[in-house]
């Protein structure tokens, strides 16, 4: 089910979180959260909107990070009912697509909930405060040709570490729903 993200609610705080990556090791998130900001994607394997932004998320993130932010991504879909989503084809999703952050598994779905994530990719993006002040889309190509796209994500989370707010116009994220557990 295609759904768009809501409206980004400015200040909300990032609640704190450890997750592993699919190698077991544990990442809190405050760990990586800089005086620059934070971006937490919600994101996983299956789904077409996130397979055709992954060459252009793993582009802007290195870039963001980079330049001194913190990136993880958050994978909240029920993998067992979706097995495309298992941690052994996370390690292969990243390393295909050249993904230099926390690839994270959200096994009990936490997370997932208590953020308010809707569909994948979403995307939320924190000031050095934890202070949400992004929750659009990544660029404006969407699904079709990226050639002229504008990086949208890339350009509000430089400005929310310039200003410590985030543009006031965002457009939202769209994408498959997450899979939750009944």
């Amino acid at each position: 089910m295609l759904l768009d993200t809501p409206v980004c609610d400015f200040g909300w705080k990032a609640p704190e979180f450890s997750l592993k990556d699919a190698d077991g090791k544990l990442h809190r998130m405050s760990d990586h959260l800089t005086e620059k900001g934070l971006l937490i994607a919600f994101i996983c394997n299956h789904c077409p909107y996130v397979q055709r932004i992954a060459e252009r998320l793993a582009a802007d993130t290195r870039q963001l990070m980079d330049e001194g932010f913190g990136v993880l991504a958050v994978m909240s879909n029920d993998y067992r009912s979706h097995p495309l989503d298992a941690p052994d084809n996370m390690k292969r999703f990243a390393a295909e697509q050249g993904f230099g952050f926390p690839y994270l598994v959200d096994e009990d779905q936490s997370v997932g909930r208590e953020y308010g994530a809707i569909c994948t990719p979403d995307f939320f993006g924190f000031n050095g405060k934890g202070e949400l002040q992004y929750r659009g889309r990544l660029d404006d190509a969407k699904m079709g040709d990226s050639a002229d796209r504008q990086a949208e994500l890339l350009s509000a989370m430089r400005q929310i570490a310039s200003t410590g707010q985030g543009p006031q116009i965002q457009h939202p994220s769209m994408g498959c729903s997450i899979k939750w557990r009944d």
